[in-house]
């Protein structure tokens, strides 16, 4: 047990020094000229994405020992939110293969320094059923996976308007001139929007098609029920109505913005809520 705890400690104290490193290297330190976002990206150098990748391994390892204890599968609120900051960050860790996204790692690893002890702060209490089923281990990551995409573009639609507004305003700090340019973080932002769409649509129809073989009951309709798939389908509808609206209408700046964070909000009301409700609030498992 000591052990975890120590290793956990020692993961969050990696994850902050590597996001000091990058913000004295990316946004501290201001050049000359700094009227334009890109002007100082530079990418990730080999030793940075090692050293990211070994505190991300680590993080990953402890995930795995404190959601699979023997043969059963636990997770609950603190172990949601350190796994959603662990795909954060190594997502942004393999884009960094193909865009300079160090100014917006500057972001993510505090975030994942927090998120890497809130297991400790909130152990899982949550026992999960039918874990040694193949259905059951595939919904549940394509849901992460789906959860956390649309996690980092809710953070992505966040800076863009910021940087769209300081463009316009014509104040682009050191800070935001160290991000990839307004176009660039703009297609990666609906990038992200359809794989995130996509896996959460597969997420949804897992879930009522094979409910019985994931959850060990026919899809009822009890308030439990009822809460989670009823404000999954909101986001679905929020986001598939967001990506339309792109299509025909070519929506940028700020409504992409309220659609993004109102797809969101109603998604991490779904994944999130119902834990944090009963096991924080509650105080019941």
């Amino acid at each position: 047990m000591w052990v975890l705890i120590l290793l956990h400690l020692a993961a969050a104290g990696f994850y902050a020094v590597l996001a000091i490193y990058f913000w004295r290297t990316r946004w501290a330190s201001v050049p000359a000229d700094r009227s334009q976002p890109g002007a100082r990206a530079r990418g990730l150098s080999n030793p940075e994405r090692g050293a990211l990748l070994l505190v991300l391994l680590l993080h990953f390892a402890l995930l795995s020992a404190t959601i699979f204890v023997g043969e059963r599968m636990h997770f609950g609120f603190g172990l949601a939110i350190s796994t959603m900051v662990w795909l954060a960050a190594f997502t942004y860790w393999i884009e960094s293969f193909f865009d300079h996204v160090d100014g917006m790692l500057a972001l993510v690893l505090p975030l994942a320094a927090i998120g890497v002890v809130l297991p400790l702060l909130f152990p899982a209490s949550h026992l999960l059923i039918n874990n040694d089923s193949f259905l059951f281990r595939a919904h549940f990551m394509v849901a992460m996976l789906a959860y956390t995409l649309f996690t980092i573009a809710a953070v992505h639609a966040t800076v863009m308007a910021v940087l769209e507004q300081r463009l316009h305003a014509g104040t682009v700090s050191g800070a935001l001139a160290s991000l990839p340019p307004l176009l660039t973080m703009e297609r990666t932002l609906f990038r992200i929007l359809w794989i995130g769409f996509l896996l959460l649509t597969v997420t949804l129809i897992s879930g009522i098609l094979f409910s019985e073989t994931l959850f060990g009951k026919p899809l009822g309709l009890d308030y439990k029920t009822l809460y989670k798939f009823g404000f999954g389908l909101v986001s679905w509808v929020i986001f598939g109505a967001l990506l339309l609206g792109r299509q025909v209408y070519g929506w940028r700046g700020r409504s992409v913005l309220r659609w993004t964070l109102a797809g969101f909000a109603a998604l991490l009301l779904t994944y999130i809520g119902t834990r944090f409700v009963l096991e924080v609030i509650l105080g019941r498992p």
